[in-house]
């Protein structure tokens, strides 16, 4: 799979722009993490987790990518519970 399997068609805005900006990162690696969990989980997520999602793309890729593969560490403040399900969603697809 190379990109997007779903439309954003049926999403509030800011859903559809987040769906939208998974698979538009920059690195074709957060690409495919973030887009995937985006295809999959964007509608189902709740109020606070669109917050922490939307926090968690305005980390550049070259931060976010060796805390998602776990080359390093995840910072404290950054525990986010959406996090944890990009990070089940990942290991799910590997």
């Amino acid at each position: 799979m190379t990109g997007t399997t779903r439309t954003s068609a049926g999403l509030e805005p800011r859903r559809a722009k987040l769906l939208f900006r998974s698979w538009h990162r920059g690195m074709r690696e957060m690409d495919l993490i973030l887009g995937r969990f985006a295809d999959a989980q964007i509608d189902a997520l709740t109020g606070d987790e669109i917050d922490q999602y939307e926090r968690l793309l305005d980390i550049s890729d070259t931060d976010l990518l060796p805390w998602i593969t776990g080359q390093q560490p995840i910072p404290e403040d950054l525990g986010l519970p959406v996090l944890q399900k990009v990070l089940a969603a990942r290991d799910a697809s590997i």
